[in-house]
């Protein structure tokens, strides 16, 4: 069986990249857990995520949080919009096939925009809580 975690952001990649929504924001299915140098703006990274015991007495469990981040241009801030709500309608309770577990629930939980330090650039936060059991 897979670790729970690995196997949601599995999922996660494959929904938002096959989504037509999420590739026309972006302008191709540009999301990436390692960054290619030199990737141009805009493109979605993952960004932390947290799996913790769900368990009750009789059933494993685990409770995700994920983050998506959004990186556009510091001019960008209507895309990252679009774009960050096409992450949230790709995903928000989607009942995606996870490897060895078997996702419960899948929810939108919280977005924000940010401007970068280096004035350069948008960082758009979106974040997913989700539940999953494994598959016995």
């Amino acid at each position: 069986m897979s670790e729970p975690g690995w196997a949601l952001q599995k999922a996660v990649w494959s929904a938002v990249t096959n989504d037509t929504g999420v590739i026309q924001a972006l302008g191709g299915p540009h999301v990436y857990d390692d960054v290619p140098r030199r990737t141009p703006l805009p493109y979605v990274t993952f960004g932390t995520s947290e799996v913790r015991d769900w368990s009750t007495g009789c059933e494993d469990a685990h409770e995700h949080v994920m983050t998506l981040m959004v990186w556009t241009p510091a001019r960008g801030r209507k895309r990252a919009a679009a774009i960050m709500e096409a992450l949230r309608a790709a995903l928000h309770e989607r009942a995606l096939i996870l490897d060895g577990h078997r996702l419960v629930s899948l929810r939108h939980d919280y977005s924000e925009v940010r401007r970068e330090e280096d004035g350069e650039r948008l960082r758009g936060l979106v974040r997913f809580r989700a539940l999953s059991e494994p598959v016995v």
